[in-house]
C-alpha cells in the first residue's frame, strides 16, 4: 500500500510540548487538524531506544494506539561534537523533571568546560516518524543541522536548547531567530522536507 496523508486529516502528534506542537504545524503548513498527545490525555511512553528514530517510531506508534489516529513523532536533540555526540537521545533527559533547559544549557558549558577542548561544532538532529493505528507499515526520516554553540546563550525565541546554538553559517543563535526564520532551516524543517516528499 501507498503511504500517504491527506491534506485535513485528523492526527495526534505525540508530545506534551506546547512549543514543538506550534512548530510542527507552522512546518507542516497548517495542513492538517492536529490534536496533542498532552491534549488528549495520553501518557508518555518510556523512551528506551538509543537513536532518535527508535524513539521517534515508539512514540508515534504509541500515540497512534492511544488516540486511533494517524500519529506525527517527533525525537530530536543537540549533540556536541567535544561530548562524543551527547546529550544526544538524552537531550530532554538533561533538563530533569522540571524540563529546566537553563540547567541543561548550563550542564553542556560544564561538561565542555571541563574537556579542555576549544571545539564548539554541535549539532541538531530530528527523527520524524508517521504511524497508523492499524500497526502496519510506519515512515521515519531524519534531518540535521550544523552548528556552533556559544555561551552565554542568546535570545527568548525558541525553546530547549535554541539560545545557545548557531547555525553553520549564521550569526544568530535559535533563540534570537525570528520563528519563521528558524523554521524554514532547523533540523525539524529538514527532516520533513523529506517526510513531504515521501507522503503528501
Amino acid at each position: 500500500m501507498a503511504l500517504k496523508l491527506e491534506p485535513g486529516a485528523r492526527l495526534v502528534v505525540a508530545t506534551h510540548n506546547p512549543g514543538k506542537a506550534r512548530e510542527l504545524a507552522a512546518i507542516l503548513e497548517n495542513r492538517f487538524e492536529l490534536v496533542t498527545a498532552g491534549e488528549l490525555g495520553l501518557p508518555e511512553p518510556e523512551e528506551t531506544e538509543t537513536t532518535f528514530v527508535g524513539n521517534a517510531l515508539l512514540k508515534a506508534r504509541a500515540a497512534a494506539r492511544g488516540a486511533g489516529l494517524i500519529a506525527l513523532a517527533d525525537d530530536s536533540g543537540l549533540s556536541v561534537a567535544a561530548l562524543d555526540g551527547a546529550p544526544g537521545v538524552y537531550s530532554a533527559r538533561w533538563a530533569g523533571p522540571d524540563k529546566d533547559f537553563g540547567l541543561a544549557m548550563a550542564k553542556v558549558e560544564e561538561r565542555l568546560e571541563a574537556t579542555g577542548l576549544k571545539d564548539r561544532a554541535a549539532w541538531f538532529t530530528c527523527a520524524l516518524a508517521v504511524a497508523w493505528p492499524d500497526e502496519g507499515p510506519a515512515l521515519v526520516v531524519e534531518g540535521r543541522l550544523d552548528g556552533q554553540l556559544v555561551f552565554p546563550g542568546r535570545g527568548e525565541r525558541g525553546f530547549g536548547y535554541d539560545p545557545i546554538f548557531v547555525p553553520q553559517g549564521g550569526q544568530e543563535t535559535f533563540g534570537e531567530m525570528e520563528p519563521a526564520a528558524k523554521d524554514a532551516m532547523s533540523h525539524r524543517a529538514l527532516a520533513f522536507a523529506k517526510l513531504k516528499a515521501a507522503l503528501l
